[in-house]
């Protein structure tokens, strides 16, 4: 197994790296389009704005290879911005297109009374299907660290594998493909319940 972390200037490698370490894996750091030849796994960490993420992206000729990566069905864990850029656009950055790889927008959290934005700190999570696949030994609300003013909104709900309520939004906490597990909070600061889904994502 190779697994190769994103690097696009901005990502939160270190913290991502720590995780893969704990699990017993050296990851690699990815650069560059040659990097991912002998892959096995992609992570794309990511903290800052969608806008910003896409135009690194696409300075170090890393957009169309990680289209190709997840068109081609091959295991991707999106983390916080590396779930969000697979969809087509975000409020955050008009005019800026994402990777367009599962259709829907990105959106901000509703102004309210008494409401923070971002979302920041410990909530829970409700997964579709629990115990089952990625999900496996996190019972039927695990919790994990977000930190986010922005939630996808998929406009296919059947993508859709775990849900969190904040506010009045109840939001898309994260989405299934075949291999890929995009999630908006951020299971490398999620303790054990983060290193386990990382675990079960990775597994043979």
């Amino acid at each position: 197994m190779k697994v190769l972390l994103i690097d696009y200037g901005a990502g939160n490698l270190r913290s991502v790296a720590n995780a893969l370490a704990a699990l017993g894996l050296d990851p690699h750091v990815a650069g560059a389009p040659p990097d991912l030849t002998d892959a096995t796994h992609l992570v794309l960490p990511g903290v800052g704005s969608f806008g910003d993420c896409m135009a690194e992206l696409a300075a170090r000729d890393l957009v169309e290879p990680i289209r190709q990566w997840v068109l081609a069905g091959k295991p991707y864990l999106g983390l916080c911005l590396g779930y969000q850029i697979l969809f087509e656009a975000s409020e955050e950055s008009p005019g800026v297109a994402g990777l367009g790889l599962v259709r829907g927008t990105v959106r901000r959290f509703a102004e309210a009374p008494g409401l923070k934005i971002p979302h920041m700190g410990w909530n829970s999570v409700m997964p579709r299907r629990p115990e089952v696949g990625n999900w496996h030994g996190l019972g039927a609300e695990p919790y994990f660290y977000f930190v986010h003013s922005y939630f996808p909104v998929p406009a296919d709900p059947a993508v859709i594998a775990a849900e969190t309520c904040y506010g009045a939004d109840t939001f898309a906490a994260a989405i299934e493909l075949p291999q890929l597990l995009a999630c908006q909070f951020h299971p490398e600061k999620s303790q054990d319940a983060g290193l386990r889904l990382i675990r079960n994502f990775l597994r043979p």
